[in-house]
């Protein structure tokens, strides 16, 4: 059963849920505007369902509410940044100004974080650099719950990436996709909802595939973009090994198996490698390759090419961003709608932090 709630309900919430775990006005802010953007994009895994995640992390003492990011190295278009145990919807975009500021002087800026977390949908932190004329590159390591092909050992995250490119009349081109079949919100979802996962998404502790959205509790894992090795899952799994590379490896964060879970039946590795989860942000002036009105003009053409490609019968040719943007459109004048446990999950919020429900009625 769903609820449905205007965006402003959602966002006066979720800010006073910041607040109150001791954010400041600005951080909670954007903490809110990042985790509500997520349900307006219909990526519902990563919206404000993740709420009671983020309090559990802060009553668990990984979460500072109030970090002193800062960056502890970098060249003219570098930078390692410490994000403080902040959190990541907080320390990415702040990560993410730094290499935009960098791209503005040098024509390109890339950034790699440790000591943060979470840090919600991918699309937001690179969709930034669209007012700037700059194509934008977002990505992070998480929770150790998929296995690499032919393995049954949980070793990465779902490791998402996105890139968003500028263009002039038509909307941006945004990828934003996990590097797993699907991402574990999805089976949050699927739970919630009393529903089977379809197979390709998971296996089972002793590596055969599974339909039980439950499967992850039980030791089972997540399988790498393709599902099987005979459908591609070893460049799902390659793909997923980068991210973590590039967001942890260069920076100095936990990496692989290592990684500090968001999943609260995952411990805490009691043998860190780094500190904290791993981000890479990315920016390139489009004006550092060729002049940004001649990109984008040519951005119009291919997107406008694609649209116009010959598909099945019934069926539509999509550009990446086009089901998100939609939903958007759609959710700012309808509202954003709410599972009924999620709900439940956001009154539990509510009374521990004693911030009243009444905002969401």
């Amino acid at each position: 059963m769903e609820e449905i709630f205007s965006v402003e309900e959602l966002e006066n919430f979720t800010r006073n849920t910041f607040l109150a775990i001791g954010c400041s006005e600005e951080d909670a802010k954007l903490a809110t505007d990042v985790l509500v953007k997520a349900d307006l994009r219909g990526i519902d895994s990563h919206g404000v369902a993740r709420l009671i995640g983020y309090v559990r992390l802060w009553e668990a003492g990984r979460i500072n509410p109030t970090p002193h990011i800062k960056i502890v190295h970098e060249t003219p278009s570098t930078a390692v940044v410490d994000g403080d145990k902040g959190l990541g919807l907080v320390v990415a975009p702040k990560a993410m100004e730094i290499a935009i500021q960098k791209a503005k002087e040098v024509g390109t800026g890339w950034v790699s974080v440790k000591n943060s977390n979470h840090f919600g949908i991918a699309g937001y932190h690179s969709m930034m650099a669209l007012d700037q004329d700059m194509v934008g590159m977002a990505m992070t390591n998480a929770s150790p719950l998929v296995a690499p092909t032919f393995a049954t050992e949980r070793m990465l995250g779902t490791n998402p990436i996105a890139v968003a490119i500028p263009t002039n009349e038509q909307p941006p081109f945004v990828a934003d996709l996990a590097t797993t079949t699907a991402a574990n919100g999805k089976l949050e979802i699927l739970q919630r909802k009393g529903l089977e996962a379809p197979y390709g998404w998971i296996q089972d502790k002793q590596g055969n595939g599974s339909k039980n959205p439950h499967e992850l509790k039980e030791g089972g894992a997540l399988l790498p973009l393709g599902g099987d090795r005979e459908h591609g899952s070893h460049k799902g799994y390659a793909l997923g090994a980068i991210v973590d590379i590039f967001s942890a490896v260069f920076s100095g964060a936990n990496y692989g198996p290592w990684a500090p879970p968001f999943v609260s039946f995952l411990p805490l590795s009691d043998n860190p490698v780094g500190e904290g989860l791993g981000h890479f942000l990315g920016a390139m002036r489009i004006d550092a390759f060729r002049p940004a009105d001649e990109f984008k003009w040519h951005m119009d053409n291919w997107i406008k090419r694609f649209r116009d490609t010959e598909a099945v019968e019934g069926k539509q040719v999509l550009i990446p961003g086009d089901p998100e943007r939609e939903t958007e459109a759609l959710r700012l004048k309808a509202g954003i709608p709410l599972n009924s446990n999620v709900i439940r999950d956001l009154e539990e919020v509510a009374k521990k932090l004693k911030i009243g429900f009444k905002t969401l009625q």
